[in-house]
């Protein structure tokens, strides 16, 4: 019994089993892991909206594409860092991985740095060019700039959680994600509930509790001597492996930071349309979070398998490894398109007791579900993508069809449906043009990942 708790906690090879097995032992960790960090939001947006009010839960909304913006340099780092400890645990690289987490380890410091002076900088100004109405404007600011100055904690999580998937990994971030998710619970109903500190309230619960998760990951790396060594030396940054982390990471960052710039500017659509579809977007967006979980622990997923194979020089087994876990991600995303249509309006009562508020969101929601079938397929062949080192193409990918194809198609469907019912546009624009960017993004994913180039990409270690 103790050597198979060991072996949960402990690094997973990924290059020897059945595929489909390997794939989803290592996704299910992964994916309640990621459910608990999304709680960290969601029970963000139930606390705010149940005991502040319905504008406060559209200021914790408004403040997120913000949010997702100032901390694109998190999500480079961690995605080269996983790629990379991947493909050299696959090859049994003991000094290359030891370099390569000392070098994840300073430039997430570095990071840190930056987010704080730029959210000291950019966050009211951003907030007043998107049209945040005054009545949220204030909560909005507070919120981010907790967020982003007490971000050292988040950081880190998730850069140290890159760490260990790349190592195979996932139980131990879901055992440390769920003690501080529970941590996170209790301080914001403590600091909202009974000492009223409204939205900045939630913002330090969250920024207390991820920083208690962050420490856990890292002593866990600590004890991990049989695979790598963490000395004081190995956090010198080496110019060819921090490189090579950064130019891993830079398209997956970038992505995020061209993704994080086009929902600003679907944002402000949003927001001149008013505090109640704003409120209804925040709704959406929350069980959005918990609907694409699958996908992208799937997509992380196979990250991690196809690294590992790949550096173990075991290319048909990445292929067959992708068909299986594509088929597992779209069963998985399809169950749950079938459960948001069935309780839709009970979902988004949980958050609001407007009926109002309930019966728009239920409405937007219906418009968007089936897209999380095709965004199985993006998330889970990208993924593969990546793993091989391909970068770039899911960047690209995600550019054209959410700058290229969603903002504009927003705001056409906003502009032709104007009336005198409807002066600024009918609202399903926000939700159509979306739908219609994920159905692309996955015809594409899939075209690209058949053509094969991305096989070219794969290092010769």
């Amino acid at each position: 019994m103790i050597s198979r708790v060991k072996k949960m906690f402990g690094a997973t090879d990924m290059t020897e089993g059945q595929p489909w097995k390997r794939i989803l032992i290592f996704t299910i960790p992964m994916l309640l892991g990621n459910i608990a960090q999304q709680m960290y939001s969601t029970v963000d947006s139930i606390v705010v909206g149940r005991y502040v009010g319905d504008n406060a839960l559209a200021a914790v909304g408004s403040a997120t594409p913000i949010l997702n913006l100032l901390l694109v340099l998190f999500v480079g780092i961690s995605i080269g860092a996983s790629i990379m400890v991947a493909q050299y645990f696959g090859a049994k690289q003991r000094e290359e991985l030891s370099i390569t987490i000392g070098n994840c380890i300073t430039l997430t410091a570095a990071a840190v740095l930056i987010i704080m002076v730029a959210a000291l900088l950019i966050v009211r100004p951003l907030l007043e060019m998107l049209n945040t109405p005054v009545s949220i404007i204030d909560w909005c600011t507070s919120y981010l700039l907790i967020l982003c100055v007490g971000s050292v904690g988040s950081a880190y999580y998730n850069i140290l959680c890159g760490v260990l998937r790349g190592l195979g990994d996932a139980f131990s971030a879901l055992f440390y994600l769920l003690v501080a998710t529970v941590l996170n619970i209790v301080l914001d109903i403590l600091f909202v509930a009974y000492f009223h500190m409204g939205v900045n309230g939630v913002a330090w619960a969250t920024i207390i509790s991820q920083f208690i998760s962050a420490l856990f990951c890292f002593f866990k790396l600590k004890r991990m001597t049989d695979h790598f060594d963490l000395e004081i030396k190995y956090l010198k940054l080496v110019k060819d492996y921090a490189g090579k982390i950064i130019n891993l990471g830079v398209p997956s960052g970038l992505t995020q930071g061209i993704l994080s710039v086009a929902m600003i500017m679907v944002q402000s659509l949003t927001n001149s349309f008013g505090e109640m579809l704003i409120a209804a977007n925040v709704i959406i967006m929350r069980v959005d979070g918990f609907a694409m979980l699958p996908n992208f622990s799937f997509g992380t997923a196979m990250t991690t398998y196809a690294g590992q194979n790949i550096g173990a020089k075991k290319m048909d087994r990445v292929i067959k490894g992708a068909k299986q876990g594509t088929a597992l991600a779209v069963f998985t995303s399809s169950i749950l398109t079938c459960l948001i249509l069935l309780f839709g309006k009970q979902l988004m009562g949980i958050f609001t007791e407007t009926k109002e508020l309930v019966e728009l969101s239920r409405h937007m929601m219906g418009i968007i579900a089936v897209g999380y079938i095709a965004v199985a397929v993006t998330q889970s062949l990208s993924g593969v993508m990546r793993g091989a080192g391909d970068t770039l193409t899911p960047m690209w990918i995600s550019i054209f069809t959410t700058v290229v194809v969603r903002v504009p198609i927003a705001y056409s469907i906003a502009y032709l449906t104007r009336s005198e019912l409807h002066p600024r546009g009918r609202e399903e624009a926000v939700f159509i043009s979306l739908l219609i960017s994920w159905l692309l993004g996955a015809i594409i994913t899939v075209l690209v990942y058949l053509r094969g180039n991305w096989k070219k990409k794969a290092p010769s270690l």
